[in-house]
Order: C-alpha cells, then sequence, then structure tokens
C-alpha cells in the first residue's frame, strides 16, 4: 500500500524527465542533463497512428540507435495521440520539440543519424507549419492547429507513457485522489463540482455535482461507479484516445465518485473493438492495484474501491446509461424506462453515477486547480473545455479540445485548416446519429450546448464531421438514419418501427420517387418519436433529417420535384450526358461501356441512352476529353 510520501517521492523523482516534453529550448535543454538523456523521442501509439504504422517506426527507431550507440543517450517513449491523426505517424523530439509527420522507417534512419545523433534537425522531414521561412523552428503549440485549443482532459495525451503509472504521478497522478480522501467529505467534493459547473460530455449535458449529489443521497448500503466507455457514434473517438493516451485520469477520477458517493466497486465499460485502449486500460488498472491506489485502505484511509472492466460487443444502444448497466448485469442490452433513474436505482438495482470517460478525465483538475479556475473557461451555461473528434471534409483531421463557446468558424478555418481543394463549407453534422446539421450561415455560432440546441442539433460525445458542397444532404441524413435503424434494440415500436419508416421515406426520395406531403409525413412521424421512444436513442433519431429539412429543404424539393440531386450524389438521380462540342469520337467510351448505352460513329459526336445506361461511370472515367458531365 502506498502512502502519500511515497506517491510524492515518485512524482518529484520523475517530474523532470517528464517536464522536458513540455518545455523547450534553454530550459528544456537544462532539464535534459538532469534526466541522464540527451533526448527524448516522443512516439504516437494512438490507434491512427498504429494503423499508418507507427510500430514499424518503434522498431526502425530502436534498430537505428542501437546501431548508433545511443542507447544510452535516447529515450524512445510510446505515447498516446497528440492530436494530428492526418499526418502519423508522429514522431517529436525534444527538448527541441521538433515534431516530425508521416515518419516511414527509411526517414527514421535519417533523423537517427543526423539528428539524434549529430543534432543537426532534418527540416525538410519536419510537419511544414512548424518551420519558419527562414527555416528556424517554431513550437508545435504556435501552429495554426494548436494555438487555439485548450488542453485539460487532454493534457497527458500525447506527453506520457500511459503504460507506465509513474509518469501519470510525475504530473500530478493521483494527488487529487490524496487531497480528496484526506482533507475533503464527500459534500466538499460535490459542492466543488457544482460551483464548478462541469456538465456531462457524453451526450445531453446533465450537470455532474447534482448527478453525484442524487448518488449520494439515496440510502443504500451497496452503490456502484460506472464509466460509460463505449463510444459509437460514426467518426468519434474522443474516449478511445484519453483510455489509450491517460487511462489513470479516469480511474482516479472513478476512485474519487467512489468516496463521494459511498461506493466501493466501479466497472468501465469498454468496447471490445478498442483493443488498444482495453489493453493500456488493463494495464493501469493492475498497476493501481499493485501500488494500492486501488484495493482496500486507499492511502492508509478506511475508504476501499475496485475497478472491473466489462467489454461491449459494439451496440451502439449499450452508450445509453440504462442500457449499458443492462448489459453489465449479463443480459442483452435494452434501455429501461426512466424515473427511477440510475442514482436511485441502476446498476444490481443499486444507486449508481455513469459518467463518460471525457467527464471523468476533468474531475482529478478541477479538485487540483479549483472549481473558479475551470468555471473562468467557457461560457456561462457552457464551462470547461470540450473534445471534438473532427473528421469529413477538413484539411486537419484529428482530435481537438477547445473552450466551449469556441466559434465553428475558428474549428473549421483555423484549427481544422479549412476544406480541402478548394471547396466551400457547406455544414457540420454534430452529435453523430443523435444531432443535427449546422449550415454554413450560422458558421460564427459558439459551440457549447445551448446554441447547439437552439439550431436542432446536439453536442453529444463530440463528433464533429465537416461537409463540403459536394455533400447531398438528404444522403447524409439517409447515413446516420440506416446507422440508427442498425443500431434500434427494436424493444419499443416508436423506434423499431419509426426509424424503419423513416428509412423509407428518404429512400423514396432519393430514388426519383419523393412526393411534397412526404415532408409534412417525416416531420409528424419525427414529433411522434420523440415523445414516445423508450430512450434517447429513439427521441433522437430523427434529428439529422429535422435539421436537413429546415435548413436545406430546397435539396429535398429538388430531389422530389425536379426529381435530381443538386450535389450529384444520389444515383438514381443521375444521368450522364456527353457534349457534343467536346466528343472527339475516339469509341473508347463505347467500347468499355459493359451494356453498350453509347452509340455514335467514330470522329463524330456519341450519345448515351439513358433507358439502357446503368451510371456505373465507366464512360467518366475513360474519356480523356472531359466530355461526358453528369446531371
Amino acid at each position: 500500500m502506498i502512502t502519500i510520501e511515497e506517491l510524492n517521492k515518485i512524482r518529484d523523482s520523475k517530474q523532470e524527465l517528464v517536464m522536458v516534453r513540455k518545455v523547450i529550448a534553454e530550459q528544456g535543454e537544462e532539464l535534459a542533463k538532469k534526466t541522464g538523456y540527451r533526448k527524448q523521442v516522443l512516439i504516437c501509439g494512438g490507434t491512427g497512428c498504429t494503423s499508418s504504422g507507427s510500430k514499424r517506426v518503434v522498431a526502425a527507431l530502436e534498430e537505428a540507435i542501437e546501431k548508433n550507440g545511443l542507447e544510452k543517450e535516447i529515450l524512445v517513449v510510446k505515447t498516446g495521440c497528440f492530436g494530428l491523426c492526418a499526418l502519423g505517424p508522429i514522431m517529436i523530439v525534444y527538448p527541441e520539440g521538433c515534431f516530425y509527420s508521416q515518419v516511414t522507417p527509411e526517414g527514421v534512419e535519417r533523423i537517427a543519424e543526423e539528428h539524434l545523433k549529430n543534432g543537426n534537425i532534418v527540416k525538410e522531414l519536419l510537419y511544414k507549419e512548424t518551420v519558419h521561412n527562414d527555416g528556424s523552428i517554431i513550437s508545435l503549440n504556435e501552429t495554426q492547429f494548436y494555438k487555439k485549443q485548450m488542453r485539460v482532459a487532454l493534457r497527458n495525451c500525447g506527453v506520457i507513457d500511459p503504460e507506465q503509472i509513474e509518469e501519470y504521478i510525475a504530473l500530478d497522478g493521483y494527488q487529487a485522489l490524496a487531497k480528496v480522501l484526506t482533507s475533503m467529505s464527500g459534500d466538499d467534493v460535490i459542492n466543488e463540482l457544482l460551483k464548478s459547473g462541469l456538465r456531462g460530455r457524453g451526450g445531453g449535458g446533465f450537470p455532474t455535482g447534482k448527478k453525484w449529489a442524487f448518488a449520494k443521497e439515496a440510502e443504500n448500503e451497496i452503490k456502484y461507479v460506472c464509466c460509460n466507455a463505449d463510444e459509437g457514434d460514426p467518426g468519434a473517438f474522443m474516449d478511445r484516445s484519453i483510455l489509450e493516451g491517460d487511462p489513470h485520469c479516469v480511474i482516479e477520477a472513478m476512485a474519487i465518485a467512489g468516496y463521494t458517493i459511498g461506493a466501493n466497486k466501479g466497472y468501465v465499460y469498454v468496447r471490445a473493438e478498442y483493443p488498444i485502449a482495453v489493453e493500456r486500460l488493463k494495464i493501469a488498472v493492475k498497476q493501481a492495484r499493485e501500488y494500492g491506489l486501488l484495493g482496500d485502505n486507499i492511502f492508509g484511509t478506511d475508504f476501499s474501491f475496485d475497478i472491473e472492466i466489462r467489454l461491449g460487443a459494439g451496440a451502439f444502444v449499450c452508450g445509453e446509461e440504462t442500457a449499458l448497466m443492462t448489459s453489465i448485469e449479463g443480459h442483452r442490452g435494452e434501455p429501461r424506462p426512466r424515473p427511477p433513474f440510475p442514482a436511485v436505482k441502476g446498476l444490481f438495482g443499486r444507486p449508481t453515477v455513469l459518467n463518460n470517460v471525457e467527464t471523468y478525465a476533468n474531475i482529478a483538475q478541477i479538485i487540483l486547480k479549483g472549481s473558479e479556475w475551470f468555471s473562468s473557461i467557457g461560457t456561462k451555461t457552457s464551462k470547461g473545455t470540450k473534445v471534438f473528434a473532427l473528421g469529413g471534409k477538413i484539411t486537419n483531421v484529428g482530435l481537438v479540445e477547445i473552450p466551449m463557446g469556441t466559434t465553428l468558424r475558428e474549428i473549421v478555418e483555423e484549427i481544422g485548416g479549412g476544406i480541402p481543394n478548394g471547396k466551400k463549407f457547406k455544414a457540420a453534422q454534430t452529435g453523430g446519429p443523435s444531432g443535427g446539421c449546422i449550415p454554413a450561415c450560422h458558421i460564427d455560432t459558439p459551440i457549447d450546448y445551448d446554441s447547439l440546441l437552439e439550431l436542432g442539433s446536439m453536442m453529444g460525445s463530440g463528433g464533429l464531421i465537416i461537409l463540403d458542397e459536394d455533400t447531398c444532404m438528404v444522403d447524409i441524413s439517409k447515413f446516420y438514419l440506416e446507422f440508427t435503424v442498425d443500431e434500434s434494440c427494436g424493444k419499443c415500436t416508436p423506434c423499431r418501427i419509426g426509424t424503419r419508416r423513416l428509412m423509407q421515406f428518404l429512400e423514396k426520395i432519393t430514388s426519383g420517387k419523393g412526393e411534397i406531403e412526404d415532408l409534412d409525413k417525416i416531420e409528424e412521424l419525427s414529433m411522434h418519436m420523440k415523445t414516445s421512444s423508450l430512450c434517447a436513442l429513439g427521441q433522437s433519431a430523427s434529428n439529422p433529417v429535422l435539421s436537413t429539412i429546415k435548413y436545406f429543404r430546397d435539396e429535398y424539393l429538388a430531389h422530389i420535384t425536379d426529381r435530381t440531386c443538386p450535389a450529384g450524389v444520389c444515383k438514381a438521380l443521375l444521368y450522364y450526358e456527353i457534349q457534343p462540342k467536346l466528343c472527339k469520337g475516339c469509341t473508347k467510351c463505347a467500347r468499355n461501356c459493359p451494356v453498350n448505352a453509347i452509340q455514335g460513329e467514330v470522329k463524330k459526336p456519341h450519345v448515351i441512352d439513358k433507358n439502357i445506361c446503368i451510371k456505373c461511370g465507366l464512360c467518366v472515367k475513360n474519356c480523356k476529353f472531359n466530355a461526358i458531365r453528369t446531371r
């Protein structure tokens, strides 16, 4: 069992080693000398970079270090996500803070020889935004992607080795738990959370302090603490990245929650499709137990708490709190009627606190830095920061953490680097299948809970998908509805039948058979689903459809009345046309057409028979003269 004094000794012994990664220039060089390593090389070991080949990069680096006799001078650290996922594999060399992107095993050999051994930075392999025109190197924090971010939940991701508990302790890890157990009551913790204004980061944004207070007040000898790591939104990877890069922040926060409400057992429900997150979470739990930070009499107090990991099979509905608890209990993951709410009757019928990964990631910082610090960030009703998985038609795909109230324009044009290929911003989809689309006319909207609700969308867990001018908004709403149809548990009729009926309307419209009356029927059905579905999945399933009808009604009308898809996406509404002035009569399109839909003589303009054409697109692909257009 570790004591607070022993915890502090570990922190002090490791702090300089880790702090090298937070400071650069002269101060960083001085710290580096004290640690015994000339340089530290951080390589992203998150899912994104791993899929890009970071394991091969690590192997090549270790081989190059050995080849150059640098084993005692260079420390290699495998971290979590740095954020710029599109640039992986990523490598940062400290104390200089040099950011190498899209690193290859071949590039590693050069970096080891020239930079690590001889001290000459390989500038052509650096991320271009970190190199000035004069050749000087700028800090990664000063780039467009990072300078408007504020990392609270992601504070340790890309900084520490997530498989080394000592590195977490070096950055004040488990100090908040020690403070709570030795100098605060459960009411003190709740009051601090209430004053901070922290709201749940997993969906509706319910005040975290209130949720914990309800569970504390519930009378029962047995209570539970649960973590929702069943992140199922398409394009969302915030919680996964936190677990991969900083699993101990969740463990510490859950222990604090247990002490606060009087629970001795916690469960982390994480989807099995996150193998790296699961493995690092298992390692973290094992290390915390070995140090006595989980188990009996933590820090010599009478408080005992332990955590069990449960794997989910990937059902989206298990992200709903009651369905998640039902799954932990060993039953089919289906939601329960509420009330009673989980804080009164949750897991195994006992009072339960359930928060998602990102919510827990804020707890220790609020305890250590105070509620005033946290509440000074963000807006009047949405405090702190929010992590978003930024994806879609955007230059800088990745993980971002911004203060609440940052505008959508700042995210798209500055942090995101704008829309690639000179395209125009059309909309942003937030909140996943439960959210909605924000059109370009609202690009200056501040991102917070209330602003998004007013626009017909929601914060959700934090997926932020950027759409450009080539996106069909009817098709995008159909995409999210297809997902919801597949993921509906089928327990309640409004969701089971309602989502399928909505899907039929959208298929009818995108196939060119829609009627004006269908829009009224969609809106009426959606209202019934919102008021009568059992859980939030069914209640919010129509949000993507309703928001696109509200802001892009003209596109729906074009599909229905003109039988055309303005974005040229819906295949059933497209037809191919050869422009006579551009056609040279080379016959290549006709020779490659699988159904012989193209007719014409050599060296004369050809014609496509629309009744035969199957719209495969081979003619467009084979035409060297750009003579075929879609309409």
